[in-house]
């Protein structure tokens, strides 16, 4: 299981109404500019102490700009021992 997720793959998986938890590690003011439906705001810089507002079980989609910070964001909740998380490469420009 790799720790990536292309925009289409993500897109495929969406359309067929897969159960995951899109994450967004942006700041605020980036958020309101672009996000996607249904994805949560938690910027990096808080993730640390937000783990309790995420389900150690879901399968997360971690999401940012380009996909640098959420590279760390996936890093970092597998690291706390989530199990299923992946990074949006490219990132919401990428989706765009």
């Amino acid at each position: 299981m790799g720790f990536v997720i292309s925009p289409k793959e993500l897109k495929v998986r969406l359309d067929k109404g897969d159960n995951l938890v899109l994450l967004d590690v942006r700041e605020e003011w980036e958020y309101s500019l672009a996000k996607l439906n249904g994805s949560i705001l938690i910027p990096l810089g808080t993730l640390p102490q937000s783990l309790t507002q995420l389900n150690r079980d879901s399968e997360i989609i971690a999401i940012c700009h380009m996909g640098m910070r959420s590279a760390d964001a996936t890093n970092f909740l597998l690291q706390q021992g989530f199990a299923s998380v992946k990074n949006l490469v490219g990132g919401i420009d990428a989706w765009s």
